[in-house]
């Protein structure tokens, strides 16, 4: 007979054997549909930009752009002469998405939402099977609320409190966004809503993430945050090194902690991404390919038609894959990452964080091994409380139904 003691160290053996399998990968992750990974071409996602302008300058963005005009993109042959809205006929975007009855759109910029005419037009006139949008907020009530529920997701920028949020993104920005979404609250919006965190140096990851969870402005479930780490010739001018192991590192290994107190506490396990999807492929036995689907099945289509394999890869002509008017949406060219990414012994559960930071090498590779550092300790900060999950997925507490989520709804799970 097995004692309850026996059976539960069993179960945590296997798990741990189960998360080893999974830590690993290979060379060829992202050329097969074996050993686990996901079926290619399941669901072809696209963001659309449509324009490149925005009503914000915030410090991480447009600041950022502003110190580093000197930067060069050495082979990246550059289109800087892309439409500022689209130009393209919706009816040509109606028949290439017509060819994928599943097709996804998410709306994207710049500011999407400084085109609600546009978008209109697109809801109205295609046939997608979702409609998204990433926003920063503040233009959300000019977007009749017949169209706002619509979305199946809507990704809105917030950092945190108002404090932190005013100022990456400027004075008053919070108080306005809040606003919008408890209009869109009132006016009966059902969809996910996606607080979408940028987090640089004067973040407190753990301070931040738990006051929207719980405070008295306007709570979020569903939550997620991306390091700006690598994506511009900025790391000379940063504490970024300092930051990370003495405060954003450490803040996640709390956090992880507090997330599955909570979830035993209220049997709702909240939506905090970065641990939602890497729990998700352990629970699964599942490796994965780039995360965010970018270059296999998420693409984005530019003002002027012609399709590449992410947002951050406007104007980038080498990384052109297609164009609305000529190329089939299940039949895009696909693109995998390269080193250091591809040999990594963490690239099974990864996925390799982002294609454009890979394929531009804005960091050298010393500065970019401190992400992959806290790569690492975010997966492992994930398996440290997966026996807990383990138990109260045992116990009925928790189901697997909990740990289940809308992939590629632009959360890249790897911050």
């Amino acid at each position: 007979m097995c004692t309850d003691s026996q059976s539960n160290n069993n179960s945590a053996l296997h798990l741990k054997v189960e998360i080893e399998k999974i830590r690993s990968g290979s060379k060829e992750l992202g050329t097969t549909e074996d050993e686990g990974l996901p079926s290619l071409r399941r669901q072809v996602f696209f963001h659309l930009i449509m324009t490149g302008e925005c009503n914000l300058q915030c410090k991480y963005c447009y600041g950022e752009a502003i110190k580093d005009t000197d930067s060069e993109f050495y082979d990246h042959d550059i289109d800087y002469n892309l439409p500022k809205t689209i130009n393209y006929n919706i009816e040509d975007l109606k028949n290439f998405c017509t060819q994928d009855p599943e097709c996804v759109l998410t709306f994207y910029g710049g500011e999407p939402l400084l085109c609600t005419e546009q978008i209109k037009e697109i809801m109205n006139k295609v046939p997608a099977k979702h409609f998204m949008i990433q926003t920063n907020g503040l233009l959300l009530n000019q977007l009749e609320s017949d169209y706002v529920n619509r979305f199946h997701t809507i990704l809105v920028s917030i950092d945190g409190d108002e404090k932190l949020t005013d100022y990456y993104r400027g004075k008053g920005t919070f108080k306005k966004v809040i606003e919008n979404l408890k209009q869109i609250k009132n006016n009966r919006f059902k969809g996910e809503l996606i607080s979408r965190m940028t987090v640089a140096e004067q973040t407190d990851i753990y301070k931040q993430v738990t006051w929207l969870m719980n405070n008295n402005e306007f709570t979020f479930n569903s939550i997620h945050w991306q390091l700006n780490a690598g994506f511009w010739k900025d790391y000379d001018r940063r504490n970024f090194k300092t930051w990370l192991q003495t405060d954003y590192n450490p803040g996640i290994k709390k956090l992880s902690k507090y997330w599955i107190d909570h979830a035993e506490k209220r049997g709702i396990v909240p939506r905090l991404y970065p641990f939602l999807g890497i729990a998700h492929s352990f629970l699964n036995g599942e490796k994965t390919l780039l995360r965010c689907g970018s270059g296999w099945t998420n693409y984005t289509i530019q003002t002027d038609g012609n399709i590449i394999l992410c947002p951050a890869m406007w104007g980038m002509k080498k990384h052109y894959v297609g164009n609305i008017l000529t190329s089939s949406p299940k039949k895009l060219k696909q693109i995998h990452l390269g080193e250091p990414c591809s040999s990594c012994n963490m690239l099974g559960i990864c996925g390799g964080r982002c294609l454009y930071a890979n394929l531009t090498k804005r960091w050298n590779p010393s500065q970019y091994g401190l992400v992959c550092n806290a790569v690492r300790n975010l997966v492992d900060s994930v398996e440290e409380v997966m026996p807990r999950i383990d138990q109260l997925l045992r116990s009925g507490k928790l189901s697997e139904e909990h740990f289940r989520f809308f992939k590629y709804n632009g959360c890249e799970i790897i911050p």
